[in-house]
């Protein structure tokens, strides 16, 4: 019940972030610091309970694998791979300009037809959701736990959860704490390149403003570099396993991604540059700008694919490994 739940929340989180444009504030006005409210409170709630509902299905697999090593990482791999699945589906349904007309009623005066797209999709989510964690809940059995203590084998002393957790780090050992240094990093640096992925490709790859055509057109070619991003994940989650057995273990691999992380990130400045020395051209010879030339758009969009390499593994499947290292 927990995950439906958790389900039920995040379906409230999408209706505040769909439905907040009316809350309130005048459409006239440029700044609408309630509906700002609703969404940077609805994405709160959809943040922290999605993180709460993909959380434990991880810890799941492990406890459906009975300690099995190679069954968990098997089941973790098939987790991502249909994770990648779904964001593709999201990736073409949320394209199909015209699916706000199975929803009529979300086309308003102040929500245009992109934002009717939009809530839109959140209806398609919400149902979805729902649906899938009701099937989970009633087809997958598990053994509820009847107390939040745990018996210590030796002196019978029962000790909390949270005892728990804080005492076992007390009893790491060096490798374990430079890991969760480097996941913290990679973390870091994941969360800012997530928002502004899109804003990267409209601003500095086209060179667009907020609002105009060409930044538009920068984001919907983001999409499709996010789109392929996803295809990656979904074959890397398939065959990491071959891979690292082929690279001399999975310590390899997670540090050959990091590397890979890197270097992408730092190919951004690259193509930046690239684009803006093509805008500056065009503005010397009074040519008109139609976008970035094949060259930069194309390592635009394969940045963004390969991005789906170190994504597959560090974000989805590094976790499940740490026993490894």
């Amino acid at each position: 019940m927990r995950h439906l739940t958790q389900a039920i929340y995040i379906a409230i989180s999408i209706i505040l972030i769909g439905f907040g444009y009316s809350m309130g504030d005048d459409l006239n006005k440029k700044t609408r610091p309630h509906v700002m409210g609703f969404f940077v409170f609805g994405f709160w709630i959809l943040d922290m309970t999605n993180n709460m509902l993909q959380g434990p299905c991880r810890a799941f697999f492990g406890d459906l694998s009975g300690g099995d090593q190679p069954k968990n990482r098997t089941r973790n791999s098939t987790f991502s791979f249909f994770m990648a699945i779904a964001s593709i589906l999201g990736y073409v349904v949320g394209s199909y300009s015209k699916l706000y007309k199975a929803f009529p009623f979300t086309e308003t005066k102040a929500c245009n037809v992109y934002c009717s797209n939009l809530k839109s999709c959140f209806f398609i989510a919400i149902a979805l959701l729902l649906i899938l964690v009701i099937i989970a809940c009633v087809y997958v059995k598990e053994i509820p736990l009847t107390s939040t203590y745990i018996i210590d084998s030796e002196d019978g002393v029962k000790t909390p959860c949270w005892g728990l957790f804080f005492g076992a780090f007390k009893e790491m050992k060096h490798p374990m704490w430079m890991l969760f240094l480097v996941t913290i990093l990679n973390w870091f640096t994941w969360f800012p390149w997530v928002l502004y992925d899109t804003y990267w490709m409209g601003r500095e790859v086209y060179g667009g403003s907020v609002g105009d055509h060409m930044f538009d057109k920068g984001v919907h070619d983001g999409s499709i570099g996010l789109m392929l991003n996803s295809i990656v994940v979904a074959v890397m989650s398939m065959v990491i396993e071959p891979l690292s057995r082929f690279l001399g273990g999975v310590k390899k691999l997670w540090g050959l991604v990091n590397f890979i992380l890197a270097i992408c990130l730092a190919m951004t400045m690259l193509i930046s540059k690239e684009a803006t020395a093509h805008r500056h051209f065009l503005m010397s010879i009074d040519a008109k700008d139609n976008g970035p030339p094949p060259n930069v758009w194309g390592g635009a969009v394969t940045l963004l694919s390969v991005l789906g390499i170190p994504l597959a593994i560090i974000s989805h499947i590094s976790l499940p490994y740490f026993n490894n290292f």
